[in-house]
């Protein structure tokens, strides 16, 4: 938003220099972003009189110039020699002088003195290009011969004029308009905010135009739509003052009527459009949605085709503006015109929003409707704004042709002085809290307070405190320690954020680095790692590489390790702990811990020990993991394990066939290979949510209980068939005596041809260790006896095997 120091003066009464506005707007929130003051630029440029303009002893088309140079006010004289080439350049000429030293906008020149064909010349007679006036190079600037020598050309041309470039956030569409930033101003205490008086034009005759709203709009998209008509006007070139204000924002002016209605728009935030009345057919202007396919020639000079549903503005013969975002060619106002129809509308910013994306057209008319204008202010602004054109065009106005009602914007809410305390931690008086509201337009009605039509902002009763201190200065909070209550503080993190920031430090003790991966990834490995449908697809992707939620940690495990290996790092422990998604609704999203293991497990050495990575490095890590966490100790383990890891060179801890815990095992080739990774690579996830919390008496680490009787240790040698797993054996004789048998451990296993050759094909030998801890008096031979029984007949029962003789 820009807009001009004496534009905000026309509604605000201040003293305030250019420095403290600024200051202060940065302070309410309208970040000044640039501040173009002319004064700084074209300070240095004085009105001088050339004394004597000769012609230049060496070049025909140079003149040498004797100018007359007085102080600022007016004394002083000073004569100076200045090589001209202007073909206006003559004696008495009164024009603009450039001292030396003088920096050239119009050119990034910094003066200096020169000799230019034999002849020194020590500054310069500028031209308006020179100055950044406009485009005229013919000659230099040509001042009336009364005027002040040595005055300052910036204060004697009305230059002095700063201009302002704030950044308005989406949600102040108030400050779209130089009166709404005067307004927060005027509350902040940097002047009084002066009123702006609304006189209804009279009506001399009836409008011939009529408008009409479709009943499908009149409910949300146009609620109000309101003109007239001006005839026997004359849309000349506007005053001067305008042409500057419109100049000094960017926007370049075009006649009369073209540069009242952008005047409204930065001004007062209120966007109009003028139809030429010659050019428009029938007695009626309609508001409707479109049917699709309507296409219209717009005043920026591009065709567009209108999809259903767009709303339209069309006379009997079509459409003739897109409504709230653009006006029609056809009907556009000329220098010819001579009767307009001056419309002001409210349009609905959702539906300006879509119809403006969908088109791909910026206005600053759809600018400010999307965001939400005055909708009590259309028929006002429509009334000012006639009277601006009556003013500067002449002609005679009609009686209102208006159809529909402003809409309905009015809500309350609760007045709480003392929430600034509690929200913002600011001691404000509620007097102050009440001016402030009162002087940003609130309504107060004991402990009622009502926002204006203009912030639809404005939304509850946090809002109204969040206005408060904005307008207050947010500097005035002051630093204050926070409350230290009694006693010991109950613990703020829950069970879950424990289990989490606990599983990262075992992890980091493991020798792992923490990776940090976006929880978006591609369609093909979303799929490839059990994800991709459309359920996790993200409707606004940043990239094509981030189209889908995550299914798995491992993807960017792998990602960050073929990078590293990329740069020369063979050998990588990475883990990840975050949010994996099976879905995109609550309930649809579950915290892993996954660790990934590439390469080798030690440096080289002279003695031989270095080997690749292997399973049970990524199985120990995973139970070292739900052994932090509090996992019972004795899991099973099952090959029901994801297809991107190695059958076969993978399993599952699990709490029974239904509850897993972990899954571990080598990454299989093929995904090595679609990530680019060399070399061996093993991975294990932690599914955190998974693991039982323990009960109140597993929360503390149990008394240690030694036995001070000798163990016995018992070995047994089974011949099973080939296909069953040593765990089975295993956990058949833990079972034999659960609390005699501390442990059980596989220590041999034959197997093979030989094996084969010895007890019958599809048969293996398998042998165990078997300790047994007393812990209240020696085991005789027969008890040793009697659970050794019983182990063999646990195992014969569980695997059909038998005893190796």
């Amino acid at each position: 938003m820009k807009f001009t120091l004496s534009w905000l003066k026309d509604h605000l009464e201040t003293e305030a220099t250019l420095a403290e506005i600024a200051e202060a707007l940065t302070d309410l929130g309208l970040e000044v972003e640039e501040i173009d003051d002319p004064a700084e630029r074209l300070g240095a440029f004085r009105i001088a009189r050339i004394l004597e303009a000769a012609p230049h002893p060496d070049a025909d088309r140079l003149r040498l110039c004797r100018v007359e140079v007085l102080d600022e006010s007016g004394g002083a004289a000073e004569e100076v020699q200045v090589v001209c080439g202007a073909p206006n350049a003559r004696t008495g000429l009164v024009g603009v002088f450039a001292p030396v030293g003088t920096h050239i906008p119009g050119t990034g020149v910094d003066l200096k003195p020169g000799v230019i064909r034999g002849q020194e010349s020590n500054g310069m007679m500028c031209s308006e290009r020179e100055l950044e006036l406009s485009d005229d190079h013919e000659g230099i600037i040509d001042l009336p011969g009364d005027a002040p020598l040595g005055a300052r050309y910036v204060d004697y041309a009305g230059l002095n004029d700063p201009m302002l470039y704030i950044k308005v956030t989406p949600n102040r569409p108030d400050a779209l308009g130089v009166r709404g930033i005067a307004r927060d101003l005027a509350a902040r205490g940097l002047g009084t905010l002066k009123p702006l008086s609304v006189v209804p034009v009279p009506g001399v005759f009836a409008s011939p135009l009529r408008v009409e709203i479709d009943p499908a709009l009149k409910a949300r998209g146009c609620p109000h739509f309101a003109g007239r008509v001006i005839r026997g006007m004359t849309n000349g070139p506007s005053p001067d003052w305008l042409q500057r204000r419109l100049k000094a924002i960017g926007l370049r002016p075009i006649s009369a009527l073209v540069d009242i209605t952008n005047f409204f728009t930065f001004g007062l935030n209120r966007p109009l459009h003028a139809f030429d009345m010659a050019k428009v057919s029938g007695d009626v202007l309609r508001i409707h949605p479109a049917a699709g396919g309507e296409e219209i020639l717009t005043l920026d000079g591009r065709t567009y085709r209108l999809a259903p549903g767009m709303m339209a503005i069309s006379d009997l013969r079509g459409v003739e503006s897109i409504a709230g975002i653009m006006g029609g060619e056809e009907t556009g106002c000329t220098a010819a015109t001579t009767s307009v129809f001056l419309e002001s509308a409210w349009w609905d910013p959702i539906t300006v929003a879509a119809t403006g994306r969908a088109l791909k057209i910026n206005s600053d008319a759809r600018y400010r409707f999307e965001r939400g204008v005055d909708p009590e202010f259309t028929l006002p602004g429509l009334e000012l704004a006639t009277r601006m054109v009556l003013d500067l065009c002449g002609g005679e106005a009609s009686d209102l042709a208006e159809d529909g009602a402003p809409l309905e914007t009015a809500r309350t809410y609760r007045f709480e002085p003392d929430a600034m305390r509690r929200l913002v931690g600011m001691d404000l008086p509620e007097a102050e809290q009440r001016a402030i509201l009162e002087a940003l337009g609130f309504r107060l009605e004991g402990e009622s307070v009502m926002p204006p039509p203009w912030r639809p902002d404005v939304l509850g009763d946090a809002d109204i405190i969040e206005e408060v201190a904005r307008v207050a200065s947010l500097t005035r909070l002051e630093g204050r320690p926070l409350a230290r209550p009694a006693g010991v503080p109950a613990p703020i993190l829950t069970p879950a954020q424990k289990r989490e920031r606990l599983a990262r430090r075992t992890l980091a003790a493991l020798g792992y680095h923490e990776c940090v991966t976006y929880s978006f990834i591609d369609a093909p490995s979303a799929a490839a790692f059990g994800g991709g449908g459309d359920a996790v697809r993200l409707e606004n992707p940043i990239s094509s590489e981030m189209t889908h939620l995550r299914p798995d940690l491992l993807p960017g495990l792998l990602a960050a390790a073929a990078r590293n290996q990329a740069r020369g790092i063979p050998d990588l422990a990475l883990f990840e702990l975050g949010p994996v998604f099976s879905g995109g609704q609550p309930g649809e999203q579950a915290i892993h811990a996954t660790g990934l293991l590439v390469g080798h497990a030690g440096p080289r050495d002279p003695h031989g020990s270095r080997r690749a990575v292997d399973a049970f490095d990524a199985r120990a890590d995973a139970e070292a993991v739900l052994a932090a966490l509090g996992a019972p100790a004795r899991v099973q383990i099952d090959r029901q394990v994801a297809g991107w890891f190695h059958p076969g060179r993978a399993g599952r801890l699990t709490l029974g066939p239904k509850r897993g815990l972990a899954a571990f095992g080598e990454v299989h080739p093929r995904v090595l290979r679609s990530h680019g990774i060399k070399g061996a690579a093993v991975a294990f996830t932690v599914e955190l949510a998974a693991i039982p919390e323990p009960r109140k008496s597993e929360a503390t680490r149990p008394a240690l209980a030694i036995s001070d009787l000798q163990a016995v240790e018992r070995d047994f040698a089974f011949v099973l068939d080939a296909r069953i797993e040593a765990q089975v054996v295993a956990q058949a004789a833990q079972g034999a005596d659960k609390a005699l048998i501390e442990s059980v451990r596989v220590f041999d296993e034959f197997a093979g041809p030989k094996a084969e050759a010895q007890m019958g094909a599809g048969r293996k030998s398998l042998a165990i260790s078997v300790r047994l801890q007393p812990m209240e008096r020696t085991l005789t031979e027969e008890e040793i006896e009697a659970v050794s029984a019983k182990i063999v007949e646990k195992v014969a029962k569980a695997t059909g095997g038998s005893l190796r003789g």
